[in-house]
């Protein structure tokens, strides 16, 4: 059976996030903000995230994932990074996972996703999920390193003169298949305590796996070459450098040259 959408389109706001995080004490699970344009859109490691008018998707998801403890809070990434992987598939347009939750096609990134959580005890409150995903966006300021969209990949891909997305559309779609992802995890719990299904699918879509890549190590500012081969018990990026050592790093404290 079809489930019931609750999506709020907002015209301009601050930030679908903050509209989310106010959210908490008396909306629901699966309750969803989105903005025709975002004034102070957020991105990991403080960034902006900068998008044109009425162009992409930017909308924040509200979840109340009472069946995830907050050690396993990653979780929470692997359901929205697979639903959305998925969704492009449909699309015709295939991508890898960035860890720990951007979406890449080949080397351009077409999404980053901005994760909040609320805990209570040991188990999730709460997780607002702040997304943006590029739709129909064909230029984008030259600041930006990578970007791409779901209309320039598809024009990558041989497709032509092709109509702009509906975006209240499209957002229906990806959120349903986010959800897909997010019954799945609550499943899986239910029957066997653990993730393992979702984990194995998210390391087997993981960007540049099991390939020798440039690295730079936060910590002295050091250039490596290594390939990522695996998430820690913490979901911690593993990398195996040439001499067969290993070495786990959390967020921020490795990056891509890509």
């Amino acid at each position: 059976m079809t489930q019931k959408l609750d999506i709020r389109w907002l015209k301009v706001t601050d930030s679908t996030n903050n509209r989310a995080l106010e959210g908490i004490p008396t909306e629901k699970d699966k309750t969803v903000w989105a903005a025709e344009f975002q004034t102070a859109g957020r991105g990991q490691r403080g960034n902006k995230w900068t998008s044109a008018e009425a162009q992409n998707l930017m909308f924040s998801i509200l979840l109340k994932p009472d069946f995830i403890f907050a050690k396993d809070q990653f979780i929470v990434s692997i359901i929205v990074t697979l639903g959305i992987e998925s969704y492009l598939k449909k699309k015709g347009v295939q991508t890898k996972i960035k860890w720990p939750n951007d979406i890449y096609s080949e080397d351009r990134k077409i999404c980053g996703i901005l994760i909040e959580h609320g805990i209570s005890g040991q188990m999730l409150s709460s997780s607002v999920c702040g997304i943006g995903l590029n739709i129909n966006q064909r230029e984008f300021p030259k600041d930006l390193p990578n970007p791409t969209s779901l209309m320039l990949e598809l024009e990558r891909n041989g497709k032509k003169n092709l109509p702009a997305f509906s975006l209240t559309d499209e957002l229906e779609e990806l959120v349903a298949e986010i959800y897909t992802f997010y019954d799945k995890a609550r499943d899986e719990f239910l029957r066997t305590g653990k993730y393992d299904s979702l984990y194995s699918q998210y390391l087997d879509r993981l960007y540049r796996k099991d390939e020798f890549h440039r690295f730079v190590e936060t910590e002295g500012n050091k250039e490596v070459e290594a390939k990522i081969v695996g998430l820690s018990d913490t979901a911690c990026i593993v990398l195996e450098y040439h001499d067969g050592s290993r070495k786990s790093f959390a967020f921020k404290e490795i990056s891509y040259i890509i």
